[in-house]
């Protein structure tokens, strides 16, 4: 709950953030001198030295931003020094893929921020697949350091408020000294560290899982009934099975696998040794139930029971607040095979985080979400606080944008969220534009073979973050990593133009079936069907102009954009790895011709200088290319032959004469891309 402001009408600070390029430092010395000297004046504030809070100062560092990341203990990441309680992350942490690509090697490393350096990653702190959550905080340690972040340590922020400047609106940041600090723009990345808790009777005999014990050795022989199943709650019970006499796990809901509902959030497999234990019925077990309507009473002196809200309430309020349980009360006594009649030695709360909203006066509280029953707080598109300007969100409390859907909660999701936050900024408050690629239309199915097959950002935060190419003709413009669900605002948000020849938007997602991901037949080879795959793949969507907010609310549930004049799926792919001629390339070429009109065929030189002197206007690629003294020699060996054009020279030819290395040979591999004196419709 936020607080109750003391000083500042919120009604006065209800500004809107303005929308096009805005000077960060105009009016903030009259802000400085109105509040007091004691202030310390910032164009950023970041708050919190976590994985989201650091990934943020090298971006502001990179830029030359006048910044300060402010950290509440002694060094970053102290989330990490107590959680997980036991000790394991399960971020991914695979550091022998086969490849030499950095850019596709963050597909399997969970745990590295981005950087300018390609040596700094996780695996020089930790080599193993599932490592020490000690390894986390020496990695920070490391990052912070080798790139020079400025943090400020043992500045524990109690209270954050908003104040009207001549910019529109700044915020006053106090923390246990009294100390301000100031800034037209705050970045909160304090993550989730405040234990969710759910109120009923007996609740205060429920321990939790920020405060239990972690010796195996302290439930020898005992029942233990845990609240939660999640991975908190399973990673729990998971180390105690070899001691406790048996454990159960109580929820509303039941257990969701992470392979099954593809959000890594969800129960991984190397929490989930107690599903074995129950269903080859050895003791432990999992029950479904509203934790609003339990309740925990005491009898036997240390014994726990659990009962129904519904029995309590039968005996009388007199009895309903006493602390010992009388036979009538229990579930057994109305209900003789009831589930957990039994009684437990302990009870444990592991029903996750939520935000701190505590420290927000009003004037400054971004809104709790919809989602994650309130936990999280409400963000824009582009993580912006929901009625609060100038506010951004980042890392794990910036998970509402993809509750359940994407990776956004994660180090390995939110890593590129926090990049296009940044990006964000950069063209509102200094006029940088989006980056972006100008590539010749003849380059962009090229370009897009490189990114699908490459890119860990729209990889992992699959319908979330998608790249956008604008049409121009005979060029295009590629945009990488844009928030899809911020298409309606997008020249606000990117600073570029959309023009009538309209946009693609490449996206990864996964089928929207319900199947058994083990079954026989869960996988769709047949490119023909390529909509009806069910794992991750890339798919097109090309509009005239981006969607508005109406068509985005109208969108079909569970999509992450609304219905486009066309789609292209491409078939899901055992390897990841769409590059095949026939199944992969050639139908991408075919709906990209019918998205630009144009042919996008690649021909050898003799087929360009036939064309040229026999149609008025030979084919773009021979335009772009041989028209230019550019083009492919026809040959058996057609990498060996690649001339200067910067269409697609092999990566190992780089350094050959003009060869432009951001692009990968995908076009010499795929046979059918490229005619070999293919006759010419005159």
């Amino acid at each position: 709950m936020c607080r109750t402001p003391d000083r500042f009408d919120p009604g006065q600070t209800a500004a809107a953030a303005p929308d096009g390029p805005t000077g960060l430092r105009g009016g903030f010395a009259s802000f400085l001198i109105r509040f007091g000297s004691n202030h310390n004046g910032f164009d950023y504030c970041v708050l919190g030295a976590g994985p989201a809070g650091l990934q943020m100062g090298f971006f502001l560092s990179k830029a030359k931003r006048d910044y300060v990341i402010l950290e509440r203990n002694s060094g970053p990441g102290s989330f990490f020094h107590k959680y997980p309680r036991h000790r394991k992350l399960i971020s991914i942490n695979k550091i022998h893929t086969g490849r030499q690509n950095r850019e596709f090697n963050l597909r399997h490393d969970w745990n590295s921020l981005l950087s300018d350096k390609p040596d700094l990653l996780f695996k020089r702190v930790s080599r193993e697949f599932y490592p020490p959550a000690d390894a986390f905080p020496l990695y920070l340690s490391m990052f912070e350091r080798e790139l020079g972040l400025r943090v400020r340590y043992g500045v524990d922020v109690g209270r954050i408020r908003a104040a009207p400047s001549a910019t529109g609106r700044s915020y006053i940041l106090t923390d246990q000294r009294a100390s301000n600090y100031t800034c037209r723009v705050l970045l909160v990345a304090t993550g989730l560290w405040v234990p969710q808790k759910v109120e009923f009777v007996g609740s205060d005999l429920v321990e939790g899982y920020e405060s239990i014990s972690t010796n195996p050795e302290d439930y020898k022989d005992q029942a233990v009934l845990i609240l939660g199943k999640g991975n908190s709650a399973f990673e729990t019970a998971q180390s105690i099975l070899g001691r406790a006499s048996r454990v159960h796990m109580l929820s509303s809901s039941p257990v969701r696998l992470a392979w099954q509902t593809h959000y890594v959030g969800d129960l991984r497999a190397v929490n989930n040794e107690l599903i074995d234990t129950y269903q080859l019925k050895s003791l432990d077990g999992l029950v479904e139930a509203r934790l609003e309507k339990i309740v925990i009473k005491k009898k036997e002196k240390k014994k726990l029971y659990l009962t129904l809200n519904k029995y309590i309430q039968r005996q009388g309020e007199k009895k309903k607040n006493r602390s010992e349980v009388t036979g009538e009360e229990l579930p057994g006594y109305h209900i003789d095979n009831f589930p957990i009649r039994k009684p437990y030695d302990r009870v444990i709360r592991c029903l996750g985080f939520r935000f701190n909203f505590s420290i927000f006066d009003s004037s400054a509280c971004p809104p709790n979400s919809e989602k994650a029953k309130g936990r999280l707080p409400g963000v824009t598109a582009w993580y912006e606080g929901r009625n609060t300007p100038g506010l951004f969100v980042l890392g794990t409390a910036s998970h509402s944008r993809d509750y359940r859907a994407s990776a956004g909660g994660f180090i390995h999701g939110f890593r590129y969220t926090v990049r296009a936050v940044h990006r964000v900024l950069e063209h509102r408050y200094h006029g940088n534009p989006w980056p972006s690629t100008r590539l010749s239309t003849t380059q962009l199915q090229s370009w897009i073979l490189k990114r699908i097959n490459e890119a860990s950002g729209p990889y992992q935060m699959f319908e979330v973050l998608g790249d956008v190419v604008l049409l121009r003709g005979s060029h295009c413009e590629y945009l990488e990593e844009f928030p899809v669900q911020a298409l309606p605002q997008f020249s606000s948000v990117s600073g570029h133009e959309v023009s009538d020849q309209g946009l693609l938007v490449l996206v990864m997602q996964y089928g929207k079936e319900k199947i058994d991901f083990l079954g026989r037949n869960r996988a769709e080879t047949d490119w023909t069907k390529a909509w009806k795959s069910n794992f991750l793949h890339p798919v097109l969507y090309f509009y005239d102009a981006p969607p508005t907010e109406e068509e985005m609310k109208l969108r079909s549930r569970g999509w992450p954009l609304p219905r486009p004049r066309a789609i292209h799926h491409m078939v899901e792919d055992f390897l990841t790895e769409w590059e095949s001629a026939i199944s992969h390339i050639q139908p991408l070429r075919r709906f990209l011709e019918h998205c630009v009109q144009t042919d996008l065929r690649a021909f050898y030189a003799e087929s360009c200088f036939r064309s040229s002197l026999t149609r008025r206007k030979p084919p773009l690629f021979c335009q772009q290319g041989y028209l230019k003294q550019q083009g492919i020699y026809r040959s058996n060996r057609l990498s060996q032959h690649i001339s200067g054009t910067a269409l697609t020279p092999a990566e190992q030819h780089a350094g050959s004469s003009g060869a432009d290395p951001r692009f990968p040979n995908y076009l010499a591999q795929a046979g059918a891309s490229v005619s070999s004196g293919l006759k010419l419709e005159l």
